[in-house]
């Protein structure tokens, strides 16, 4: 089993309340598929990730193409061809791609 990150595609999607969110799907070079949206909460607490809303017209402001792009452009190339087993190492590149406190 090859389980190196081959591809990453990224789209927005409509959560079960009807809210703009992101959905990923990672292919392994072995060909397993794995695929992950998550919807916002209600609310959020001070150490949960930050939202990127685009703050355009669409959606009333809280489309997430901003946040597809990020995805696309800024994450897929750190973590093409690394381990998807090796999740602290992946943590730790997301982490460091982020920037924020």
């Amino acid at each position: 089993m090859d389980l190196r990150i081959r591809e990453i595609d990224a789209r927005e999607i409509l959560d079960c309340r009807g809210n703009p969110t992101v959905q990923v799907d990672v292919i392994l070079n072995d060909g397993t598929m794995g695929r992950a949206d998550v919807p916002a909460g209600r609310s959020t607490g001070a150490n949960e990730a930050k939202e990127l809303r685009d703050g355009e017209k669409r959606y009333g402001g809280m489309g997430v193409r901003k946040a597809v792009a990020n995805v696309k452009e800024l994450i897929q190339p750190e973590v093409i061809g690394m381990d998807a087993s090796k999740q602290r190492e992946l943590d730790a590149a997301l982490i460091a791609l982020d920037g924020t406190p």
